[in-house]
């Protein structure tokens, strides 16, 4: 049967039938009909499409973005890109624990293992990492290896630790709780079985996921989904919250049970079961780069992109736990802050720096020699304290051995290429 449309005088022709329309159209063998309702091709009216009718199956794979409940990224510095302290440290070992060269990701030991390690910065110029568009990478190469036998406690991991007040939405600790979706590029010589362990510093709480290297020194994605903890709130303010764990070798001390893998007390002995000794011989690399924290359970197919920032972005947000001045390669005229001269020997130099930094920092300088105070002459500085640290900066008390005049103004400058200003106020 041939239906002929006149929408403008509302009547619908066929060979058989003409019958002026209703509100609500007709029906002719129980198909109702409605001009208002016939487009053309590859067109919708949305006002046509019932509530809830579209399902996910129907709308192809990225055409809709994915929508995060966060602006920026929840992990700073993912992509490896921020290295303030050094590119390059060589033997870390026991009694080495801490940060070294890529910024917010920390060296940590346990007992006194006896691998020795130097951490890099790495440079990518190609692999699958590289052609997802990473261009730096974290690099531990083992220079001196440790089989791991009669340790029972001796551990090596890398870690990256969040504020309290910025996971709370993971809603942790409530009937709301949300799955945790880390997701990294990760290359290591030894396959198998390497962990991944979230950690809930506020109440001692931990979870484990393994997951398999398949390829020796190639690139893979990892995509790991730990679950939802309705268990033990996080807590607010800057203290340590969440932390990510990557084991690179342990004793048997923490593998000696079953693998932790729903949320509990932490247990030393569930930790790390069944990881790969990355440190067994001195031909061993692990390398990782785009790590990625999301709120929700994705899969490889469904995660959302790497959220890239700007360096000078990135730069700014590392800037909150670590602010680093360095001297500019002359050996003289950098000029790290200004003050008076209160005697003849003695300076205040009041050191600023911004952003506000998480907490009051520790101040780190090299020997007093490499500095100089420059009033009316220059002189080279004999020592150095520090006095009313602050979140955004520090008085320096300079002294030198003569030659300054009080109340005359003071410039701290370098005197040597290895000069630096150093406030941390790490995790």
């Amino acid at each position: 049967m041939t239906v002929e449309i006149d929408g403008a005088n509302n009547i619908i022709k066929t060979n058989t039938i003409s019958e002026v329309t209703s509100a609500n159209g007709v029906t002719v063998d129980g198909l109702s009909i409605k001009d208002s309702k016939l487009v053309t091709a590859n067109s919708v009216v949305e006002a046509n499409i019932t509530n809830g009718a579209v399902t996910s199956g129907k709308i192809a794979s990225g055409v809709i973005p994915t929508s995060r409940p966060n602006a920026n990224p929840l992990i700073i510095n993912g992509d490896m890109a921020v290295a303030q302290r050094s590119t390059s440290v060589t033997g870390i070992g026991n009694g080495d624990e801490g940060y070294h060269t890529i910024d917010r990701f920390k060296f940590e030991e346990g007992q006194t293992p006896t691998a020795v390690w130097t951490m890099t910065q790495e440079s990518l110029t190609s692999g699958n990492a590289y052609n997802a568009g990473f261009t730096k990478a974290l690099k531990m190469d083992c220079t001196t290896s440790d089989n791991a036998s009669g340790h029972g406690d001796i551990l090596n991991v890398m870690k990256y630790a969040t504020e309290r007040q910025d996971t709370h939405l993971f809603k942790k600790g409530t009937s709301s709780a949300e799955k945790y979706t880390v997701a990294f590029w990760f290359k290591a010589t030894k396959t198998g079985t390497h962990i991944c362990e979230l950690r809930d510093f506020a109440n001692d709480r931990a979870v484990s996921v393994a997951y398999t290297v398949s390829s020796s020194n190639t690139w893979e994605h990892k995509v790991l989904v730990f679950p939802a903890d309705t268990t033990g709130a996080i807590g607010t303010g800057n203290s340590k919250g969440l932390e990510i764990y990557w084991c690179l070798y342990s004793g048997s001390g923490y593998q000696s049970a079953s693998l932790q893998t729903a949320w509990g007390s932490s247990a030393t002995n569930k930790r790390y079961t069944g990881q790969v000794n990355n440190a067994d011989s001195t031909s061993n690399n692990w390398h990782i780069t785009g790590l990625q924290l999301e709120v929700g359970e994705y899969t490889s197919a469904t995660l959302p992109p790497f959220q890239h920032e700007s360096f000078g972005d990135n730069l700014f947000r590392c800037q909150r736990y670590l602010n680093r001045m360095v001297q500019n390669g002359s050996g003289s005229n950098i000029r790290f802050a200004t003050g008076i001269c209160t005697s003849s020997t003695a300076t205040e130099i009041a050191y600023l720096c911004f952003p506000e930094m998480r907490s009051t920092p520790a101040l780190t300088l090299p020997a007093a020699d490499k500095f100089r105070i420059r009033s009316s002459t220059a002189e080279a500085c004999s020592s150095i304290n520090a006095d009313n640290r602050h979140k955004n900066g520090v008085n320096i008390q300079a002294n030198v051995s003569s030659g300054l005049t009080s109340g005359n103004g003071a410039n701290f400058d370098a005197r040597s290429n290895d000069a630096f200003v150093e406030l941390d106020a790490e995790l």
